[in-house]
């Protein structure tokens, strides 16, 4: 009977040290893993087009929810708020909105300042400036805390952010700061878009009203 414990013990402590070296081994820093989930990104080109849902929420007035494709210098906003739909469409160089109450398309010049929205770029170095720690995890997903470092001399820049990582394949599952008083989210972040998706064509809108402003 001794001797029967000392093998179990024995085995014991071998699948015990196994278990600790596998956790040692595939312990990764904060920084790696934002490092990967860059290089994950950036096996996508900007031929495929990105998908991302974009919460605003805004003091008193609310959460407004938009979901944007963009496809490179074209995107397309869909947002709802208050119950009426909201449709922008925008190459750069013209603005095309459609809302649904009114049933009317108003056409303006883009603003050429504007990054397109839901660009992916926005992903690139994006822990440059902030000090970045694991503030929990579980089976799925690591979640992060980015700080803004001292030595960061951006007044833009958020003070924090938060960023959801997939473990499965290193993909943001969101990422949340605020600017401005207003707190954003972009979460469900996916790829392909077509450029049909992107385009503005007023057949899609019969009997709509047109009023342009260039």
């Amino acid at each position: 009977m001794k001797r029967f414990f000392m093998i179990l013990a024995a085995v014991t402590i071998s699948i015990l040290a196994g278990t600790l070296w596998s956790v040692a081994a595939w312990a990764q820093t904060p920084q790696e893993i934002v490092d990967r989930m860059e290089a994950e990104l950036n096996k996508h080109d900007d031929s495929e087009g990105v998908l991302m849902t974009i919460d605003v929420k805004v003091p008193i007035v609310g959460t407004m929810t938009s979901r944007c494709y963009t496809l490179g210098d074209k995107t397309r906003m869909e947002a709802k708020m208050a119950g009426v739909s909201i449709t922008t469409w925008t190459d750069g160089v013209t603005e095309w909105t459609y809302t649904d109450k009114t049933n009317k398309v108003t056409i303006k010049k883009a603003d050429a300042s504007s990054e397109p929205e839901g660009d992916m770029d926005l992903f690139d170095n994006i822990t440059d400036g902030y000090d970045v720690s694991i503030r929990k995890e579980d089976a799925k997903t690591w979640y992060l805390l980015c700080k803004k470092s001292k030595a960061n001399k951006d007044k833009d820049a958020p003070k924090t952010l938060e960023i959801a990582v997939r473990k499965s394949d290193y993909y943001p599952q969101s990422l949340t700061t605020s600017m401005s008083g207003f707190k954003i989210t972009m979460r469900d972040i996916s790829f392909g878009v077509s450029e049909k998706q992107v385009t503005f064509n007023i057949k899609d809108y019969p009997g709509a009203t047109v009023e342009d402003k260039r």
